[in-house]
């Protein structure tokens, strides 16, 4: 049993002010692994006010400096690699198979990528007789999920951190040891007390006064398009920047050029990575329906090559879903969608064989699905994946443009121009073409519901900085005197 009694702030670990214990389970299990002592209102205003007095000196320490604390974070995180991916699997449910890779790999690649920023961006430049100047934001609030624990993280404290901000982290309360070992390692690291503050807590309490806070600049948030509104209603009376990474439905569109073997199954496999709980999933596949009978036998065959099962075995590729509200919410979705009309393709609402511990859940397709289906429009944020025919490449791309979201999306043809000119055409602030891998330091965020701001390259970078133009009005000389 792992006990975190702490919270860290001001560069100590303190006794926090709030009374609430979380109990964190194993999703594999359903075995409590740790306890974590929550925050309240007070601990998050004492963590602002520390990092509000360490602002000043931060912000205008050189960013090659900045770029030194950060390689540290780096060299830190490489270090504790296994105790990353212990804690990751154990608070969520990811197998360690896929963890060290999408988990630490991915928020490694951020923090580098960080370091080289504070290194070579230009934070000054002249536009004619006017001095440019980006400087940092102010005092960031940074609200992470539990999915992609570390990898939330990171896309927002690295840049934060690379342009002179100060931060207060609020990780989910579902899944925060790694927050926890994060800190470890920035408190190795040496940073200036106050730089970095963590504060454990439940959202309505300390994320909310997180985002209400007037000492708060920019406050940051992945999660539920609920959660990323009540932050938004909560920082508005202080005029604050709000960033927002939110929910997705994306659209996968199969065209009817496409190599189907090939984009299919790896349509199928990306829909229930991480057991479905990505922001970014492809859970639509909208496929031509002169070829439907032949996409769903792929389908079915591509499920069989998905083991789902005990984490910590070598060869499995879908856990647990991270908890048990979210096991039951998914649950509810599948019932719904039989109740809808939809066709059960494979899996459906139980338990897959033999995993009758655990809030596992079978990898399920419905197919026959129309787009007005509440199957089609909400987000399941489980491994439930969504078929829905179409005729015409325009209709597929109205299709995939007639969601509230507008996160991700991915198109499959043999010819990649004609997958770029449909790209251009969907409502999206992320296109995958034809299978290609997520680019770690391309600008990820979404259009409509699913937020708005950017993550990730010198996208990231200026989402915490401010723009100053300093005009370079330079008098005349006095006349000399007769």
């Amino acid at each position: 049993m792992i006990t975190r009694d702490k919270m860290y702030v001001n560069g100590q670990w303190q006794t926090p002010a709030g009374s609430g214990v979380a109990e964190i389970v194993n999703p594999a299990t359903e075995e409590v692994v740790a306890k974590v002592s929550l925050g309240n209102e007070a601990d998050i205003d004492l963590a602002v006010q520390a990092a509000r007095a360490a602002f000043d000196s931060w912000s205008q320490t050189p960013a090659a400096e900045r770029a030194v604390f950060l390689d540290k974070i780096v060299a830190g995180l490489e270090a504790r690699t296994d105790d990353l991916a212990d804690a990751i699997t154990s608070e969520m449910g990811i197998p360690v198979m896929l963890c060290k890779g999408a988990q630490i790999g991915n928020p490694l690649f951020t923090f580098k990528e960080a370091a080289e920023l504070a290194r070579n961006y230009e934070f000054e430049t002249d536009h004619g007789s006017t001095h440019v100047v980006r400087e940092a934001a102010g005092v960031c609030g940074l609200i992470t999920p539990w999915n992609f624990p570390l990898n939330q993280i990171g896309g927002k404290l690295a840049p934060a951190l690379a342009a002179g901000c100060t931060v207060v982290l609020k990780p989910s309360e579902l899944a925060p040891l790694d927050a926890f070992i994060l800190a470890e390692i920035i408190d190795e690291a040496g940073f200036p007390p106050g730089v970095f503050n963590l504060v454990v807590g439940a959202g309505p309490v300390v994320g909310e006064a997180l985002s209400s806070h007037p000492e708060v600049d920019v406050v940051s948030i992945t999660g539920s398009t609920r959660a990323g509104a009540a932050v938004a209603v909560a920082a508005a009376p202080t005029i604050k920047r709000v960033c927002q990474e939110l929910g997705g439905k994306s659209a996968n569109i199969i065209l009817d050029d496409a190599d189907y073997a090939r984009s299919v199954k790896g349509g199928v496999r990306l829909a229930m990575f991480n057991t479905g709980q990505a922001c970014n999933g492809p859970m639509r596949m909208l496929i031509p329906r002169k070829d439907q009978a032949e996409i769903e036998e792929i389908a079915l065959k591509a499920i069989e090559t998905i083991k789902v099962g005990n984490p910590l075995e070598d060869d499995t590729y879908m856990g647990p879903l991270a908890n048990k509200a979210q096991y039951e919410r998914v649950l509810r979705f599948i019932e719904r969608g039989i109740d809808e009309g939809v066709t059960v393709l494979a899996g459906g609402a139980g338990k897959p064989e033999g995993c009758d511990t655990g809030y596992y859940i079978k990898p399920t397709i419905f197919t026959n699905v129309t787009n007005d289906m509440l199957s089609a429009q909400e987000e399941a944020f489980g491994p439930v994946l969504c078929m829905i025919p179409y005729d015409t490449e325009e209709e597929a791309i109205a299709i995939a443009n007639d969601n509230p979201y507008g996160l991700s999306s991915y198109i499959q043809s043999s010819d990649i121009e004609r997958a770029r000119r449909v790209g251009r055409q969907i409502r999206a602030g992320h296109v995958e073409l034809n299978g290609a891998r997520f680019d770690q330091g391309a600008p990820f965020g979404g259009y409509r519901q699913s937020g708005n701001g950017r993550e990730h390259g010198q996208w990231g970078l200026e989402e915490y900085l401010e723009t100053k133009a300093m005009i370079g009005y330079i008098p005349r000389k006095p006349k000399p005197k007769k």
